[in-house]
C-alpha cells in the first residue's frame, strides 16, 4: 500500500509560479514511478510529467520548458515545479505512483491549481 498527499496548491496569477509537493508514506516509493497528472473542469484527466527511481523524465507537450517534475526517495517525496503558469493550467493536480505505461491505482486526494487575474 502507498498513501500519497499533495500540497502546494493555491491562486496564481498568470506567468506566475507554484511549487507542489507529494508525500507517500507505506510501501517502497523508490520502486514506483511517480507521476503528476491534472484534471480541469468536464475534461479527462491527463499526464503531466512523470519520473522513475532512476530520474529518467516525461513531460506532457503543453508543460515542457516550463515544468519540473522531480523527487527525493530518501525523503519519500515528489515534487512539481511549476513556471510560467498560464490560464489553462488551472486544474486539480493529483499524485500517482504506478509504471512508465500507465498510471497505477494509487492516487493522492488532488490539490487544487488556479491561475488566474
Amino acid at each position: 500500500q502507498v498513501q500519497l498527499v499533495e500540497s502546494g496548491g493555491g491562486l496564481v496569477q498568470p506567468g506566475g509560479s507554484l511549487r507542489l509537493s507529494c508525500a507517500a508514506s507505506g510501501s517502497i516509493f523508490s520502486a514506483y514511478v511517480m507521476g503528476w497528472y491534472r484534471q480541469a473542469p468536464g475534461k479527462q484527466r491527463e499526464l503531466v510529467a512523470r519520473i522513475t527511481s532512476g530520474g529518467s523524465i516525461n513531460y506532457a507537450d503543453s508543460v515542457k520548458g516550463r515544468f519540473t517534475i522531480s523527487r527525493d526517495n530518501a525523503k519519500n517525496t515528489l515534487y512539481l515545479q511549476m513556471n510560467s503558469l498560464k490560464p489553462e493550467d488551472t486544474a486539480v493536480y493529483y499524485c500517482n505512483a504506478g509504471y512508465w505505461s500507465r498510471p497505477g491505482n494509487y492516487w493522492g486526494q488532488g490539490t487544487q491549481v488556479t491561475v488566474s487575474s
